[in-house]
């Protein structure tokens, strides 16, 4: 049984394996994908890391899997659905298809648009146990809309009734485009660390205070700093020493 809140210079699958099943509320991760990301000169087994955290993830528990594509001979690879296809195969649900679009990404030179987001696919072992949606402002609050009408659609799951008037609420759920800035608050070595706000995101929505958050490419530590900064707890896993090192000093501040 491994240690909580703190880092692990190790494989991520050998250190799930030291977990044990049925630990982690929620696991948080963007894993170098393709040949987008040159990390450290490492790769992972892909197929075995997903079983691994099928098996650590508590029943009600969510993996946020965040990742795009790189664009190989003029196509893109398609790496992202093949994994998500893959996770579906695992035992995950498939409980979301998400976007991260970044507010500032960096220009490219293509015979294409500028590629702005990455997915956030968000799997599911059986039905979240834990959903907080966060909430945003309704532009037209307060208003009455009249909606006496009766719409038939192709089946009667589709069916939709609605009679007399209908008050717009003070707010709404997100909507699960999320436009931020990438990059975090704090100076860090990593090439590609995750936006703060992105990881809080899916803490306070996936997690109760107390609740187990697991980044097996710790990286820069984003993950485990917001973990704490929400008073859960984290465990992470990285092969690069140089990483470990700087992401256990950065959420010793924090701790």
């Amino acid at each position: 049984m491994l240690e909580l809140n703190k880092i692990y210079c190790m494989d991520n699958i050998q250190g799930i394996a030291k977990l044990g099943p049925n630990m982690v509320d929620l696991t948080v991760t963007s894993p170098p994908y393709d040949n987008l990301r040159k990390y450290e000169g490492f790769s992972f087994d892909f197929e075995h890391l997903a079983k691994g955290l099928y098996w650590v993830t508590k029943p009600g528990g969510v993996v946020v899997w965040v990742v795009g594509d790189s664009t190989i001979k003029g196509s893109e690879t398609g790496t992202s659905f093949k994994q998500a296809l893959y996770f579906k195969d695992a035992g995950f649900n498939l409980h979301d298809t998400m976007i991260y679009a970044k507010e500032n990404p960096i220009p490219l030179t293509h015979n294409r648009y500028e590629q702005q987001f990455e997915y956030m696919f968000v799997f599911s072992k059986g039905k979240p146990k834990t959903f907080i949606p966060l909430k945003q402002p309704c532009k037209t609050a307060g208003s009455v809309n009249n909606h006496k009408s009766e719409k038939h659609y192709e089946d009667a799951h589709s069916m939709r009734k609605r009679e007399g008037d209908v008050e717009v609420q003070a707010e709404k759920y997100l909507y699960n485009i999320w436009f931020l800035p990438s990059g975090t608050g704090d100076k860090t070595k990593h090439n590609a660390p995750f936006p703060e706000e992105l990881v809080r995101r899916h803490v306070v929505t996936w997690t109760n205070p107390g609740d187990l958050i697991l980044d097996p490419f710790m990286g820069s530590g984003t993950t485990g700093k917001v973990a704490l900064l929400n008073n859960r707890k984290y465990v992470g896993f990285d092969l690069s020493k140089e990483y470990c090192d700087e992401a256990e000093q950065r959420i010793a501040k924090y701790a």
